[in-house]
């Protein structure tokens, strides 16, 4: 039986300081479409940007929280926000954000239970389409230094995690949940975040923070809890566990198998989210080779003016309407360009690969209507990039993204690869001429 995507019933708001800011934020839950996901709206001096809650949005090389940024404007703290939305079942929202100079959301106690509240307050409503699920397949293992992350096929209609936290002040706690079976309201929401004396002086220095005391913050000395009590024995472990289910919820879908983890923190929880969707990406690439064409030799030649030896795309697998194609091209000892480069080691040139993305996505833009009788002259290349050689035998699975289509112009995305490795990409755009008749 398939479960059916959520969103919650109506607008609901909270404000407060954020949590090492300090800054006055208002964050406003809305309802939101199936198939949307989680978007941040954030409003700053005038400006409004739309930042979808994906990994590919995150801001690299921010400690202690998860931050998430469209070119000028940002959220920041978030994950107590996407592991309340993500324990509660919400697969599709627009989260509002205004006020303050830092992005930084509402921070509460620095749990997940204020925005729980809001969303029980709001009331959640099922609506009419399925979820689709990133269910782990195969193990995949990061680390660093001496902090763990592994993500293992296990079940496919929930997540387990277990977590493993160590510290010399409080030595081993192991915290477990079965995301989609047990209580999140309950037993993860309340879950605190916690600073140790030192990082709380630490953190003070550098003027985050002030606006905290101990009683309203967890800070730990090495005889427990300063002026405050933990609400759980394992609540640090809890605490980290909620963190891991906020960060894996970037990958934009919920996520089914088992997930073992120590020590790790939102750099490393960020690394398995990104390796979490590359594989993914992979087997679904993987799995295309062996579909019907979309489009055979004969159909390509129809809509491509190239023409041997310059036609490099053999097959079309999938076009998916005039947003995205993949093709292939198969790389042959026969093809001309051997003979001289090099005999003796013949390698594909890079920029014949160039030429085959190119042609897809010249495919691509042929899918719009208004383009018909329209053809896709290469207009400027950028971040073209050579990963590996293509040699004969290989396979070139070619990918194209619509960025911006026109009436003049075109711009998409293109990456080619042999088997799970990136052999090349680039961004490409066109310019949209009249085809001269046959």
């Amino acid at each position: 039986m398939n479960l059916r995507q959520k969103t919650i019933s109506r607008q609901v708001s909270l404000d407060g300081p954020g949590l090492f800011s300090g800054d006055p934020a208002k964050l406003t839950l809305e309802p939101a479409d199936v198939n949307q996901g989680i978007t941040f709206i954030r409003e700053q001096d005038g400006k409004v940007a739309q930042i979808p809650a994906h990994i590919s949005n995150i801001q690299l090389r921010t400690q202690r929280n998860t931050c998430l940024k469209n070119g000028t404007l940002q959220v920041k703290t978030i994950e107590h926000c996407m592991a309340a939305l993500s324990g509660m079942g919400i697969d599709n929202a627009k989260i509002r954000l205004s006020g303050g100079e830092t992005g930084e959301v509402p921070g509460g106690d620095g749990s997940s239970q204020p925005f729980v509240q809001a969303i029980q307050e709001a009331g959640i409503v099922e609506q009419d389409a399925d979820i689709q699920p990133l269910i782990i397949r195969k193990p995949i293992q990061v680390t660093h230094d001496d902090a763990t992350l592994a993500a293992l096929p296990g079940p496919s209609d929930k997540l387990e995690i277990i977590y493993e936290f160590e510290n010399p002040i409080l030595g081993r706690q192991i915290a477990s949940f079965h995301l989609g079976d047990d209580d999140f309201a309950s037993q993860l929401a309340p879950a605190r975040t916690f600073v140790f004396e030192h990082e709380a002086q630490d953190l003070r220095a550098r003027g985050l923070g002030k606006h905290l005391t101990p009683k309203e913050l967890l800070v730990i000395s090495p005889k427990g809890p300063i002026d405050n009590n933990f609400r759980f024995a394992d609540e640090c472990a809890r605490h980290k566990l909620l963190d891991l289910i906020g960060d894996l919820y970037l990958i934009g879908r919920p996520l089914r198998g088992r997930i073992v983890a120590r020590r790790s923190g939102h750099a490393l929880n960020h690394l398995l989210a990104r390796r979490l969707l590359e594989e993914e990406e992979k087997q679904a690439r993987v799995s295309l080779i062996d579909r019907e064409a979309a489009l055979d030799i004969r159909r390509i030649q129809r809509i491509l003016p190239h023409r041997y030896p310059m036609l490099l795309v053999d097959r079309v697998l999938e076009i998916d309407g005039d947003q995205k194609a993949v093709g292939i091209k198969n790389v042959t000892f026969n093809d001309i360009f051997f003979q001289g480069h090099y005999p003796g080691t013949p390698i594909m040139p890079g920029v014949l690969i160039v030429e085959a993305m190119a042609q897809l996505g010249g495919i691509l833009l042929s899918q719009k209507l208004e383009h018909t009788g329209k053809l896709a002259v290469l207009l400027s290349m950028d971040k073209v990039k050579m990963r590996q050689p293509v040699v004969p035998g290989d396979q070139l699975l070619l990918e194209a993204i619509a960025v911006r289509v026109k009436s003049r112009t075109g711009h998409v995305r293109c990456k080619a690869f042999v088997q799970d490795k990136l052999a090349a990409e680039a961004d490409i755009k066109f310019m949209l001429v009249d085809a001269e008749p046959v």
